[in-house]
C-alpha cells in the first residue's frame, strides 16, 4: 500500500479511533515509574508523576515542582489522551490492540514530534510491519548514550507490537 492509499483511509480510521488497553497503560507505568518530585530524566528534561513533561495547562515541568499521587494520575490521563491521539492521527494502516499499545508506549516516551517523524511510522504507513517492528530497537539512546532501561523497554514494546 502506498502512502496516498493509506491517507485516503484516514476518514474511516478516525471514525474507528483506537484506545489504549489496560495492558498498554501498565507497560507505560512499569517503565516510567512514579515520582512525586520533579526529576531530570536521562534526556535532561524535567519530568514528574508518571513521565509527565508538560502539565495539562501547557506549562513545562520545572525543577522543584511537586505533585500528589492523585495529580500524577490526572497528568498521566492527560498524557495518555495526547499520545493516543498522536498515534491515531499519524498511523494510517490497520493495527491490532497490541500494536497500538506498543506505539502509544513508544510515543509517550519519545514525544509526539519524534514519533511523527520516525522511520518506524514511515515504514509502518507503507505496510511494512516487520521493518517498523525493528525500528523500536533504534530508540535506545539518550543524548547519544545507549541506556539499558531503554534497551529493555524497546525490546518489550517490540515484542508487544509483534504479538
Amino acid at each position: 500500500m502506498d502512502l496516498e492509499q493509506a491517507k485516503s483511509n484516514i476518514a474511516v480510521a478516525q471514525d474507528q479511533a483506537m484506545h489504549i488497553s489496560q495492558q498498554g497503560v501498565l507497560l507505560i507505568i512499569q517503565f516510567e515509574g512514579l515520582k512525586l518530585n520533579a526529576y531530570l530524566c536521562p534526556a535532561q528534561v524535567w519530568s514528574i508523576g508518571i513521565g509527565t513533561t508538560v502539565y495539562p495547562n501547557g506549562k513545562s515541568v520545572q525543577k522543584g515542582d511537586t505533585c500528589s499521587y492523585e495529580q500524577a494520575l490526572r497528568y498521566k490521563q492527560h498524557d495518555l489522551k495526547r499520545f493516543v491521539q498522536v498515534v491515531n492521527e499519524t498511523v494510517y494502516v490497520k493495527l491490532n490492540q497490541n500494536q497500538f499499545d506498543a506505539l502509544v508506549c513508544l510515543a509517550y516516551n519519545i514525544g509526539a514530534q519524534a514519533f511523527r517523524q520516525s522511520s518506524l511510522v514511515k515504514n509502518l504507513n507503507t505496510g511494512d510491519y516487520e521493518s517498523a517492528a525493528e525500528q523500536f530497537l533504534v530508540w535506545n539512546k539518550s543524548r547519544g548514550q545507549v541506556l539499558n532501561g531503554l534497551v529493555r523497554r524497546r525490546a518489550q514494546e517490540r515484542q508487544l507490537f509483534l504479538s
